[in-house]
């Protein structure tokens, strides 16, 4: 594995860091997934597609990676606090239906959303529900060590008894007695012996829809407990990246924190990353602004702030274009300028493939030094950008360098004559690699017409050759409409995706 000096920002130290895995070549990263209650929203689609690039590009290092992302499917209260109802039961009240019924008609619409992002599935995705042995010997364990106690059926974790030895806020930069003074009371919270007490398990009231037998009475799973407990399950009591939203640093990840050094006396993690929010039109996102856009309302342009449709794929360039960790602007106008950066970018994959398959025809020259110094300058552009905390930015900057290289070679195929056959195929190799494996972008909406395409174009050739311009302007007219430009160069009729 070539070595690269891959340095990402821990959350935990505030600052940039050299990654070093625990076991290299092996990596264990955890990504706290959806509560399966609503649709998948644009804020989620950022995380997962962010995590997504993360454990492509770990992967095309060499890296083992195991991506582990949950499912919660229970436990997640409404307002994200101990008391109140289920977001998931809530659901199934209102709709008259089964919770795992509401988990499962949103999981599916979670999968098909990733699925149209060219989302990686993780390797291993876990359900809150399916995990309930682990959670009450988690917080057994926890119980056990004197950082747990029981109330009314309830256990909460003591975070006062904690702190007496541990820095509880050191992920979020909280201060323990700040909370402790800033805290209001709340129903149900004189149970706790201290406000900023989480729950590791709650009772059951009779209504409460979801419940399982325990030690402490029926009852059902803590939020943040579910998380530690299938991060340490498939990872180990200690692994590499855990990551999430940058609202779930706290209390969630805080607590996280917490909860493994409790039970295990020792973190988790070793290198916490977070992904910044989202707004549109310079406003924070949100149903009660009125400008909270899902992806199918995207994808469909139904929605009064959208100018258009905007696909899958531009949406995911679009991501791609802001670093993970800054704030991203959603505007028709940044919107636009994705979609025509994205056909470009397709339009240099498309050319890439054809010199590729063509190289059998070309004559090349013998070793040119600075040619090569020249294209392995270009390709480390890349890469540095992507070694610099996953700064997607940067790296497609650094392709659209090479993009200019491929076009070039695309047009006047009489300069390949000048090239290597090394460097030549080095610079499409990687181009291809990035913009496929490792910024996961593909060609979408052509390839069911790949046929007809060929139709039109033999068509448009014919009607050059017997020079027939008014039937050459219409068949122009009709593959444009279908986002279509011909390309007529000295090679013969070429096309590209239509940038306008």
């Amino acid at each position: 594995m070539k070595k690269h000096q891959l340095k990402l920002y821990n959350t935990l130290t505030r600052a940039k860091e050299l990654f070093e895995p625990l076991k290299p070549p092996y990596v264990g990263m955890y990504v706290c997934g959806p509560t399966v209650y609503s649709d998948v929203h644009l804020g989620n689609c950022r995380t997962f597609t962010s995590f997504d690039i993360v454990y492509r590009y770990l992967t095309h290092l060499g890296y083992k990676v195991r991506y582990v992302r949950n499912i919660t499917d229970v436990g997640h209260l409404v307002g994200d606090a101990d008391e109140g109802e289920d977001k998931i039961g809530k659901k199934a009240k209102l709709e008259n239906l089964e919770p795992m019924e509401i988990v499962q008609r949103y999981t599916n619409g979670f999968h098909f959303v990733m699925q149209q992002l060219n989302n990686t599935p993780p390797s291993i995705e876990p359900t809150a529900t399916g995990h309930i042995v682990e959670q009450l010997e988690m917080t057994q364990q926890i119980i056990n060590n004197g950082y747990g106690y029981v109330a009314n059926g309830s256990v909460y974790f003591d975070v006062k008894k904690y702190a007496e030895k541990y820095e509880y806020g050191k992920l979020s930069g909280r201060v323990l007695d700040e909370l402790l003074a800033g805290q209001r009371e709340l129903d149900g919270q004189e149970e706790k012996r201290n406000k900023e007490d989480f729950a590791l398990w709650k009772n059951a009231l009779p209504t409460h829809l979801m419940r399982w037998k325990s030690p402490w009475g029926d009852g059902f799973p803590g939020w943040h407990l579910e998380c530690s407990v299938m991060s340490m399950k498939y990872l180990g009591e200690r692994f590499d990246i855990h990551g999430g939203g940058m609202d779930l640093k706290f209390p969630h990840h805080e607590c996280e924190v917490a909860q493994s050094v409790g039970a295990y006396g020792t973190e988790a993690v070793k290198y916490w990353l977070h992904t910044n929010m989202l707004t549109v039109n310079g406003q924070r996102m949100g149903k009660s602004v009125g400008n909270s856009i899902l992806p199918a309302e995207l994808f469909t342009g139904n929605h009064a702030l959208l100018e258009q449709p905007y696909s899958p794929m531009t949406l995911r360039f679009f991501m791609l274009q802001t670093h993970y960790r800054g704030t991203m602007d959603i505007t028709n106008d940044a919107l636009k300028a994705a979609q025509k950066g994205y056909l470009k970018m397709m339009n240099g994959l498309k050319n890439a493939k054809e010199l590729q398959a063509n190289q059998a025809t070309f004559t090349f020259a013998t070793s040119d030094d600075k040619l090569k110094t020249e294209v392995q300058e270009l390709i480390a552009a890349v890469y540095e950008g992507m070694d610099d905390d996953f700064n997607t930015a940067m790296a497609i900057a650094g392709l659209f360098n090479l993009l200019k290289k491929i076009n070039t070679l695309h047009t006047q195929q009489q300069t390949i004559a000048t090239w290597d056959k090394e460097s030549f195929d080095t610079l499409l190799a990687t181009y291809i690699s990035f913009v496929e494996d490792v910024l996961g972008l593909r060609e979408e909406g052509l390839t069911d017409l790949a046929a007809v395409l060929n139709v039109l174009l033999g068509l448009y050739q014919e009607a050059k050759h017997n020079k027939n311009y008014e039937q050459v302007d219409k068949l122009r007219t009709s593959m444009k409409s279908l986002g279509i430009v011909v390309k007529d160069m000295k090679t013969g009729i070429g096309w590209a995706y239509d940038e306008v």
